[in-house]
């Protein structure tokens, strides 16, 4: 399905990665960072002339402290975590049915078009011919980020997707190391950190409207 940029944040996303830069989006939810990441990702490892063959989701589980809390292997509590991006492909394939979009994800697990990762198995890796995502970066301290970043091998793009806003974290310190890597981003020629912000939302008017208010609130109680 072919998707448009929606406003000057999605717009600038989509022309820095047509010049093949590795892209740092950070900023409010609901603008649709993740969502167009990977509808970029999935055109180009469905196309034969790019060098990709899959995409690499990378996520922590860890901060949001809850876990430890479900009941499973590991990998049975990972599975959690990749319900947002069952429902995102969804948005982004065509199917017939509703029976085929409920298999969706699951067929692109099996059939390696997505590899989903998290940040606790990585080191030692290298992800060649792949497209990464990492998503809910603000969730990652500096030497998470630092590991995935250090995970890229040849003909790999990597992307990062966070809202500081969101973070889990409670130690300021492992907070102001979404900081520092967006900082050392930010000086890298191969790279573009793209903000979005509040008037870049798209998920609903009472989201944004929220997310104002929140703002304002804090503001003044500063």
């Amino acid at each position: 399905m072919e998707i448009e940029p929606i406003g000057p944040a999605q717009t600038a996303t989509f022309e820095a990665y047509g010049k093949d830069k590795n892209l740092f989006l950070t900023g409010s939810a609901g603008t649709g960072k993740t969502f167009i990441l990977l509808h970029l990702a999935f055109k180009d490892i469905f196309n034969d002339e790019t060098p990709y063959d899959k995409i690499i989701l990378i996520r922590s589980l860890l901060p949001s402290r809850d876990a430890g809390y479900h009941s499973g292997s590991l990998e049975e509590k990972a599975s959690y975590y990749q319900a947002p991006y069952r429902m995102l492909v969804q948005y982004l394939f065509e199917m017939q049915s509703k029976e085929e979009f409920a298999a969706l994800w699951d067929l692109l697990i099996d059939q390696e078009s997505v590899e989903f990762q998290t940040t606790s198995f990585l080191r030692g890796q290298t992800f060649d011919n792949a497209i990464i995502i990492c998503d809910e970066a603000q969730n990652l301290n500096f030497q998470e980020l630092d590991t995935v970043m250090c995970r890229v091998g040849q003909n790999t793009k990597i992307m990062f997707s966070g809202d500081e806003a969101q973070t889990a974290f409670i130690d300021k310190e492992d907070s102001q190391g979404y900081y520092n890597f967006q900082g050392i981003i930010g000086e890298m020629d191969e790279c573009e950190v793209i903000k979005f912000g509040i008037g870049d939302i798209l998920r609903s008017g009472l989201c944004r409207s929220y997310l104002i208010a929140k703002e304002q609130f804090g503001a003044k109680i500063a």
